[in-house]
Order: structure tokens, then C-alpha cells, then sequence
């Protein structure tokens, strides 16, 4: 199976470069599988369901989200109607939408997608481990479905590392977001998995973090919290990993960062 995963997009300039490029994107890398993470898609901060139908309707296949998944309260109701949308698996039951989600190819194959939250420098959720485990109870590699994905949303790289150690060769790939910064280490970890700590963001990178740059400084040099983050809306690159598995084995055969 060919997946192409997009980093957080951010902003106007994080939608447009995205937008302009699932097309090209499914044709160059033949991709079976579009997975766009939209957590900072309306404003810098959460997604709307207008935002959203725009990326499925231009070719991505499942939207995944973050922290910031309720952020918009008009998405709430779009969480409980749309199968192809996945929020963090391990927050507190009864909150509306799936943290994971099946999506069935053409062909009939099927990749599992979970998305869960960090636990350092994080808001309190559960466990992410024990929440994976339990989903993979019924949804094993190679069985069920003939792909895992994983997306960790946190902070520290050093939890990002240890989950991806944790599901080697139980999972196809786990990619870890939030941090917007691009990392140097997608691999094929020993047993088989496909890792990078983070995908890094798709937005304006003349920036801090895909925000203008003044209301940041203002923050670090006087501790003045009150600047509203303002979206930077120069011309936006878009980070993405492709990673292509084995469909017998559902584990990892190369992982790609892309740049465009």
C-alpha cells in the first residue's frame, strides 16, 4: 500500500499549498491512500466542516486532527457524521467523533488509521499505549487490515521514540505531529515499522511555527501573553512523508520524507 501522510496544516497558507497539490501529489507517488492532518487548518487553530469537505473533495481520503479538535464548535456535529475524520483515541469517553477509523480501498483493502495525544507537557489523557493495544485487539496487521497508521500528537520527541519502538512491527508506520518542525529521522525501524518524529507543518515557514513572527518575540522578550497569534500568510511548503508497505506483512518496505 502507498500512503502519502501531510504535517499539520496551518492557516490559509497551509490549505492552499495542500489544496494545489493532492492532485499531483496521488499521480506522482501513485498514491492509494491521502492522509492530511487538518488540527491547525482554520486560523492556526482547529478545523471547520467547510474546510474539511474542501480537503476530501480534492482528493484526501482521512483527515486527522490534535489537541486543538474542538477548538471550532460548529465541527462537533461533522465528528459524529463523517467516518473519514479522526480525533485523539485517548481522551475521556464520551467526547463526540472516533480516535480511529477503517478506510476501505477500491481494491478492498484496508488501513486502520489511530491518531492519540502525548502525556508529557500535554493536557491529562490516558494512556496511549494501552489505548493502541486495545484497539489492535480487534483490528491486528495483516489480518483485519492490511495497514496500521499512527499518528502520535505530542511535545517531547523522547515520547514520540518510545511508542514508536513500542508498536515496532506491530504497526506500518507511526509519524509523530503538533511540533510543526520537519525531523531528520524517517527509518524503518528494525522490526519494520516506518518512523519520523515529526512530519513537520504545512504552511508559511517564514514564521514561528506558522504564526507572523512579532506577537512570539513579544512573548519571549517581555512575557507579555496577551498578543494574539496572527497566521503568517506568505507562500507555504508543505511537508509530507511517503511510505509504501507490504500488503502480505502490512509492515514498512521505505518511508520518504517530501518536501514541496
Amino acid at each position: 500500500m502507498r500512503i502519502f501522510y501531510c504535517g499539520d496544516v496551518v492557516a490559509r497558507a497551509g490549505r492552499d499549498v495542500v489544496l494545489e497539490n493532492i492532485k499531483n501529489i496521488r499521480e506522482q507517488y501513485k498514491i492509494d491512500v491521502m492522509l492530511v492532518n487538518v488540527e491547525n487548518a482554520a486560523h492556526g487553530f482547529g478545523v471547520t466542516p467547510g474546510i474539511c469537505r474542501d480537503f476530501l473533495e480534492k482528493g484526501a481520503d482521512v483527515l486527522v486532527l490534535g489537541n486543538h479538535f474542538l477548538n471550532r464548535r460548529e465541527i462537533a456535529p461533522f465528528l459524529e457524521e463523517c467516518k473519514t475524520i479522526v480525533r485523539p483515541a485517548n481522551i475521556p469517553e464520551g467526547n463526540v467523533g472516533r480516535g480511529f477509523t477503517t478506510y476501505e480501498l477500491v481494491d478492498g483493502r484496508k488501513i486502520l488509521v489511530i491518531q492519540v495525544l502525548g502525556r508529557l507537557f500535554m493536557e491529562a489523557v490516558d494512556c496511549p499505549l494501552q489505548t493502541i493495544d486495545k484497539i489492535l485487539q480487534t483490528n491486528s496487521l495483516g489480518r483485519q487490515v492490511q495497514a496500521v497508521f499512527v499518528d502520535i500528537h505530542a511535545e517531547a520527541t523522547s515520547e514520540k521514540l518510545a511508542l514508536g519502538y513500542y508498536l515496532d512491527g506491530k504497526v506500518s508506520c507511526v509519524a509523530g505531529t503538533h511540533t510543526h518542525v520537519p525531523t531528520a529521522d524517517a527509518r524503518v525501524l528494525p522490526k519494520g515499522t516506518a518512523y519520523i518524529t515529526d512530519v513537520g507543518m504545512c504552511g508559511d515557514y517564514n514564521s514561528v511555527l506558522g504564526f507572523d513572527v512579532q506577537a512570539p518575540i513579544n512573548r519571549l522578550k517581555r512575557h507579555y501573553v496577551d498578543d494574539r497569534l496572527t497566521p503568517a500568510n506568505g507562500k507555504g511548503t508543505l511537508f509530507g512523508i511517503f511510505v509504501e508497505t507490504d500488503d502480505k506483512t502490512g509492515l514498512a518496505k521505505e518511508i520518504k520524507q517530501i518536501k514541496i
